[in-house]
């Protein structure tokens, strides 16, 4: 049985994120969705409303399910014996900025990375766009699944 992981910030999780979840399912017998702490950002959505959130988003998916990482990814693949660690990819901007983690992530324990070209129709979509247009008061439905706008609406509020 092959396990990766799709790991991500996922503030807030997006329909791209999705489509990436159904592609990887495709390729491996389970797929865990690895809602990260990520040093660099300061995240509108904490960490356990982002996992309730993405939970909820890919309920429908067999074989997918959504875990907390806390520490180093491959640190988390070990603990849940993922080989294989799923990156989805825009366009050539995001192979840029993926590729070292890519090559660090198998210098340190062996883990491969793939990576997985999304849906065209999905790829002007990212999560910190979706944060810009929801915090200008722009309706973001149409680029988040059902549930994550009022929750994006309700952190702005409370900010």
């Amino acid at each position: 049985m092959t396990l990766a992981v799709l790991p991500g910030t996922y503030d807030p999780i997006t329909l791209g994120h999705v489509d990436i979840a159904v592609r990887a399912g495709r390729l491996f017998d389970e797929v865990v969705i690895g809602i990260a702490h990520n040093s660099t950002k300061s995240p509108l959505l904490d960490v356990e409303t982002r996992a309730r959130l993405a939970r909820e988003a890919t309920a429908h998916l067999e074989g997918v399910r959504v875990e907390v990482i806390d520490g180093l990814l491959v640190h988390f693949c070990e603990r849940v014996g993922a080989t294989v660690i799923v990156k989805g990819l825009r366009g050539g901007a995001d192979y840029d900025v993926e590729r070292p983690m890519a090559l660090m992530n198998r210098s340190l324990t062996g883990v491969e990375t793939v990576f997985v070209t999304g849906d065209n129709a999905l790829s002007h979509i990212a999560s910190s766009l979706v944060r810009d247009v929801a915090r200008h008061g722009g309706d973001i439905d149409a680029y988040v699944p059902a549930g994550v706008a009022e929750a994006v609406r309700s952190a702005l509020d409370a900010a």
